[in-house]
């Protein structure tokens, strides 16, 4: 393909990606990401992943998203806001995450993200891609990173300079060579900890490393062991993920309000007292979580995490 075809492209790629309404898109070549592949690999070696075994496998792919389509050559990474400045209306209540209180943000993103691959192959060059929203083995922090999208914080976070990092994450790999975006250079974290002294449970251990056994979204979403009794009483009331280390980044002083309807949260859900929240039973779980992203954590994992929070202080 031509430069100027491959300039034009992207440029018609990024506004299409406007128009469904992302709030940023970069493009990146699909290749190995060394230095985050050295990282990876002593992460996992470390043991901070806890249970998640699945972080180790198809460890080539992760590293490397030429190997996930035949002939890959582009990656296009977007991001959506989802911060919302409504809350839980107890402040006795057990607090639910910001990217949980609305329907399954996989979806959302994807549905667009379809649409955006579309775009692509009929309006502009016939291709082959697929779409990925935490479907595949992708490193999609790196990613968004090489897209000029952002730096990895401290707290191990994407954070765009004029958005924050309350934001989703989507990808498209593409076997179509476009014009490629500048990797974002700069760390702007500076000299600020306050991600790293906030966190309750010391999860992050040092810059950008995550004890992922101590983070409390890993305790509350992923693991299906017992919650370690030190830990446990370390939870600050929170019931589903965390956002303790994005609350007090300044980066996200300034975050704008989401404007995704699917992401607004249902008023229930913002309604229901700390009392309601200890009697939760099966049919008002699914009432209030169906088609949401909590299902990950699933009702017996809530009520267990239910138990630790009303119990001794």
């Amino acid at each position: 393909m031509m430069v100027d075809a491959q300039i034009n492209y992207s440029h018609l790629i990024k506004a299409k990606a406007t128009e469904l309404g992302f709030d940023a898109c970069g493009i990146s070549p699909a290749k190995l990401l060394e230095e985050d592949s050295a990282r990876l690999s002593g992460w996992l070696g470390s043991g901070h992943h806890g249970t998640m075994g699945y972080m180790a496998n198809h460890f080539e792919k992760r590293v490397n998203p030429a190997k996930l389509v035949e002939g890959a050559k582009s990656v296009v990474s977007v991001l959506l806001n989802y911060y919302t400045d409504r809350k839980q209306e107890d402040p006795e209540a057990p607090v639910i995450s910001k990217y949980a209180l609305g329907k399954d943000y996989h979806h959302e993103l994807k549905e667009r993200l379809f649409k955006l691959l579309s775009y692509i192959q009929t309006e502009l060059s016939p291709c082959e891609g697929r779409a990925f929203v935490d479907s595949a083995p992708l490193l999609e922090k790196a990613l968004a990173r090489e897209a000029g999208l952002g730096w990895i914080g401290k707290n191990s976070l994407l954070i765009h300079p004029r958005k924050g990092s309350f934001l989703f994450i989507g990808e498209l790999v593409l076997d179509l060579e476009l014009d490629y975006d500048d990797p974002f250079g700069n760390n702007l974290c500076g000299s600020c900890t306050r991600c790293m002294d906030s966190c309750p449970t010391g999860a992050i251990i040092a810059p950008s490393q995550l004890d992922a056994r101590k983070c409390i979204s890993y305790l509350t979403i992923e693991t299906k062991e017992e919650i370690p009794e030190p830990l446990a009483g370390s939870l600050t009331n929170r019931l589903i993920g965390c956002d303790i280390c994005q609350e007090v980044c300044p980066w996200n002083s300034k975050a704008q309000q989401h404007e995704v309807l699917a992401f607004q949260p249902k008023t229930e859900l913002l309604q229901m007292t700390a009392s309601a929240w200890k009697m939760l039973d099966k049919p008002t779980y699914n009432r209030l979580f169906k088609g949401t992203a909590v299902g990950r954590a699933g009702f017996v994992r809530m009520k267990r995490t239910l138990e630790h929070l009303s119990g001794p202080k």
